[in-house]
């Protein structure tokens, strides 16, 4: 999962590079095609049963929002410093939260509430609105961390009957389906060897970074290898200062801080709930 992080950080570096000369429609689909080629190994080592799903409406949906996120992402990102976009992403575990109570009917008690309220909180510090501090594409950021969010809850409405490989799989198919629709109207043949480099780059180390990730869910139960989503933090601020000389401010790491302790304390909660589960399930 660590690995996968760090990749998946230096994807977006490349994404924001590549927004500076092509639409983010174009470099979504070169992103999302590294992923479809992940999946096709996938289904390539474990077969056709990898596609087998019992809600594949749903899992079009997830793959749907899986486009609209990325999308939102990079056009974001581009206005946005990196460590400042990806501290803003965080905020997708606050409205999980949110929309598990509101649509799944999941029980949450006060504590995860108060650490919701803080972890917003956090992200008005980062954002600071009113102030002409951050760049307004910064709602975007949120939007993105929304759809991510709504992606997670039909992952949790998915997760009893479809494993994650399939879960992943309709992902990258849809999301790189949808994405070439409009292809045509934005796409632009890279002019400079950088381009096709960074292109192929980046859709190369999305590919092995979903693979990782994959692996990672495979060997461990999400609310334990989840919070090593947080590294992507401390990348994008390396990213953002030896590619981009950009660092984050006083009040923008103090917003982080805010949140990834938010969003830690919130998984750690998820993480007891799984275990007392576990245990009230034991003969």
């Amino acid at each position: 999962m660590a690995a996968g992080m760090f990749l998946f950080s230096g994807v977006d570096t490349m994404g924001k590079v590549l927004t500076e000369t092509m639409h983010p429609v174009q470099i979504v689909w070169c992103r999302q095609l590294g992923l479809l080629f992940g999946v096709i190994v996938l289904i390539a080592l474990r077969g056709r049963s990898v596609l087998h799903s019992a809600h594949p409406k749903l899992q079009i949906g997830r793959g749907a929002l899986a486009a609209c996120s990325a999308t939102l992402f990079i056009i974001g990102v581009g206005f946005v410093p990196l460590a400042d976009a990806v501290a803003l992403t965080f905020v997708a575990p606050f409205m999980v939260t949110v929309l598990g109570a509101l649509i799944l009917r999941e029980p949450v008690g006060v504590r995860r509430w108060v650490a919701v309220t803080v972890g917003f909180i956090g992200t008005l510090i980062v954002i600071r609105p009113g102030m002409g501090v951050v760049h307004p594409a910064a709602g975007l950021l949120i939007l993105a961390a929304m759809a991510f969010a709504m992606r997670q809850v039909l992952s949790r409405l998915l997760a009893g009957d479809d494993r994650t490989q399939t879960t992943v799989a309709y992902t990258a198919i849809v999301s790189w389906t949808i994405l070439t629709i409009p292809l045509p109207f934005f796409w632009q043949t890279p002019a400079t060897g950088q381009e096709i480099a960074l292109l192929v780059g980046m859709a190369v180390m999305a590919g092995i970074a979903e693979t990782l990730v994959i692996m990672a869910l495979d060997a461990a139960q999400a609310v334990v290898v989840a919070p090593v989503q947080y590294s992507l933090l401390l990348w994008g601020t390396l990213y953002g200062f030896f590619v981009f000389n950009q660092l984050p401010d006083g009040w923008t790491l103090v917003g982080a801080v805010v949140i990834v302790m938010s969003g830690l304390y919130t998984l750690n909660r998820e993480r007891l709930a799984v275990m007392r589960r576990a245990e009230g399930e034991r003969p």
